[in-house]
């Protein structure tokens, strides 16, 4: 018993050491951190501060003249108005494609599910020149739209397809492993309790994947922010109505007012820090839900 005891006592420390162990797990651990920063400093982190120094060339009164001038303005509630639709667009069909993809099975649901990724492969530029050829007045579909009245293309209406196009994998991948996920139990444990169908939705469901919702609509317009090579070609450009914000940067650049227009991407840069928090609280919250 003795022996017993000691080889016990003696094979203790034994956790301890696979601990410290697994708490290296790459070998030269501080030689990768530093690759990564410096990696993240050059890539990342020198090109905003040069960003940052170039607005700090022009005062306070020239900034502001920058970033509030009528026509920019017009473009901040194109893009943030246009995107936002089409993020709430995006939140409710894409939790339908969702749904249908994770809750059942018909001929073809392989190739469904792959054109939803479509707007992650397609070139941005051509998917602007490919809904343009659709809802143009001379298109397949604008064709029979003008003559009623609804025209698309080369209005705010446009820019708003186009993100929408480009935002609906983002809402549909990170809904779709939280449905798969789900516990089946509990929706059959309330349909045995008497629940209907949109109770069990509602009470059941809705709250499970309301984190991965929310994450989706976030990351939709985060990306539809930020989008250009779809919109250019739709948007018609016109100032005042169909003109968006990376549109006015590419247009001071051309222009050679440098300065003004870092003085514009510094206000989108504000703003998408601020999507980034969110976008990071939100999966954070998500990943205590689940």
């Amino acid at each position: 018993m003795g022996a017993a005891i000691s080889s016990a006592g003696a094979a203790a420390p034994v956790p301890g050491r696979a601990r410290r162990g697994a708490r290296r797990v790459l070998p030269g651990f501080g030689l990768t951190l530093g690759y990564t920063l410096f990696y993240l400093s050059v890539i990342v982190l020198i090109p905003l501060s040069a960003l940052l120094f170039k607005t700090f060339t022009l005062t306070w009164e020239q900034f502001w003249t920058a970033v509030s001038a009528p026509r920019v303005l017009a473009s901040y509630r194109l893009t943030f108005g246009a995107s936002f639709l089409a993020a709430l667009v995006n939140l409710v069909f894409g939790l339908l494609i969702a749904w249908v993809l994770v809750r059942y099975r018909f001929p073809g649901k392989k190739i469904v599910d792959a054109l939803v990724d479509l707007p992650f492969a397609l070139p941005t530029a051509v998917a602007g020149i490919s809904l343009t050829a659709l809802l143009a007045g001379n298109g397949w579909v604008g064709q029979y739209l003008e003559p009623l009245g609804i025209q698309l293309a080369f209005k705010p209406a446009g820019v708003v397809i186009a993100l929408i196009f480009i935002g609906l994998p983002f809402v549909v991948r990170t809904v779709q492993p939280v449905l798969e996920d789900a516990e089946k139990e509990l929706e059959e444990a309330a349909t045995s309790l008497g629940a209907t169908r949109w109770q069990i939705f509602t009470k059941v469901i809705l709250p499970a994947i309301t984190p991965a919702l929310l994450t989706g609509f976030a990351m939709a317009f985060a990306r539809a922010v930020g989008e250009y090579g779809s919109v250019i070609f739709i948007a018609g450009n016109m100032p005042m109505v169909s003109e968006i914000t990376p549109l006015i940067i590419i247009g001071k650049l051309e222009q050679y007012d440098y300065a003004g227009a870092t003085a514009v991407a510094v206000v989108m840069l504000v703003i998408s820090f601020v999507l980034l928090l969110v976008i990071n609280a939100l999966q954070a919250w998500q990943r205590k839900q689940s």
